[in-house]
């Protein structure tokens, strides 16, 4: 195998396939990424057997050619040093030559490395995926949706099927559904289906994580094939294989209040840096506990105490409240990564007392909701 490639394009792609590489496997060629060089470009592999991500570099690309390929071949690096390796490189093209597959030199410029390799005939075979029933999302809606709900994930392995998003796809519409049972982030849009298809599955939390740091913020479509128990996500020249969850995600529709005793609408900014500095001195406590409380018609007043530190309290204005007053106590942390998954001016707060479930929802986007449980605080 021989090659000579563009560096920035070389580096993107160990990049991207280093994010299925796990340090922590038992097995050794996982800790390596697998270079496949044939006539058309190269392929880059990495996979810690939950997450699979390929990466395709073409020899030519909108009449640039990324590489100059010598001799065709395949070979297995270890992830960190070869992705170490590249960053540091001198010049903007790499020169690859592996005369085998269990060594291989890396040049630029005057900078050489010998590395050793793995025989690639090891590397275990990515799922094979019969891509009959495709849909797409363009990549910036879908890296939006995972945004707006893969925080509120569950990070405890007590109940796997919380570690990831509930997808449900019906009538044309995505709802996507995460909740670590303390709080719930949803979000739905209109999505261009096939037919009256409809599915539904359970993403870990961590493969949707990482496949939004691969997506660019264009609208370039993404393709998405689910089948038993695999789903690939296809852009261009990645392809992101993750397992899909088994189990029965909760029926979550119950916990969302249908009707309300308080709402209170307010500038969602100031609201969140309220929180934010009223957090700092609770910031040692274990749920980070806030307290809100109406002050009227135009002010609420958000507090903490935590008796060995001190107490906060500062007064912020709102556009209006509706019905009765109220005063709650929740985590500061749920509040400030819901108030971030909104990302809108004004906000609306819904609640039906002041130990049960309250909404949050944007008033430029009803199609996003985030749900929080309060605290009981003695």
């Amino acid at each position: 195998m021989q090659f000579i490639i563009q560096r920035n394009r070389l580096i993107n792609s160990v990049q991207h396939v280093m994010r299925a590489v796990s340090s922590r496997t038992t097995i050794p060629i996982l800790t390596g990424i697998k270079i496949v060089a044939d006539s058309n470009g190269i392929t880059f592999t990495g996979s810690d057997s939950d997450i699979s991500i390929e990466s395709f570099i073409p020899v030519e690309e909108d009449g640039d050619q990324l590489i100059e390929m010598k001799q065709t071949g395949s070979i297995v690096l270890n992830a960190r040093f070869f992705g170490d390796i590249v960053r540091k490189l001198p010049m903007d093209t790499v020169e690859i030559f592996a005369e085998d597959t269990q060594h291989v030199l890396i040049k630029s410029g005057k900078a050489e490395f010998n590395l050793n390799g793995f025989d690639p005939s090891e590397y275990p075979l990515l799922p094979q995926i019969s891509e009959e029933d495709v849909f797409s999302i363009p990549g910036d809606l879908l890296k939006m949706m995972i945004k707006q709900t893969v925080f509120a994930v569950s990070t405890s392995e007590i109940r796997p099927i919380l570690t990831g998003v509930n997808w449900q796809i019906e009538d044309g519409n995505l709802i996507c559904v995460a909740t670590d049972s303390h709080r719930l982030a949803k979000k739905s849009s209109p999505i261009d289906v096939p037919g009256d298809v409809s599915y539904q599955t359970v993403i870990p939390g961590k493969s949707l994580l990482e496949l939004s740091k691969i997506l660019d913020d264009s609208d370039h479509p993404v393709n998405i094939v689910i089948t038993e128990n695999q789903i690939l996500f296809k852009t261009k020249n990645i392809h992101f294989f993750t397992r899909r969850l088994e189990g029965n995600y909760p029926d979550t529709s119950r916990l969302i209040p249908s009707d309300y005793k308080t709402n209170i609408t307010l500038d969602g900014k100031v609201f969140n840096d309220a929180i934010e500095r009223a957090s700092l001195l609770a910031r040692e406590e274990r749920n980070n506990v806030v307290k809100l409380a109406s002050q009227g018609e135009n002010m609420l007043e958000i507090s903490s105490n935590t008796p060995e530190i001190g107490n906060v309290s500062e007064e912020i204005p709102i556009e209006s409240l509706q019905g009765e007053e109220l005063t709650i106590s929740f985590s500061a942390k749920y509040m400030m990564e819901a108030l971030r998954a909104i990302d809108g001016t004004d906000i609306t707060i819904s609640f039906t007392g002041a130990m049960r479930p309250f909404i949050i929802r944007s008033e430029e986007d009803p199609s996003i909701l985030q749900l929080i449980l309060p605290v009981r605080t003695a």
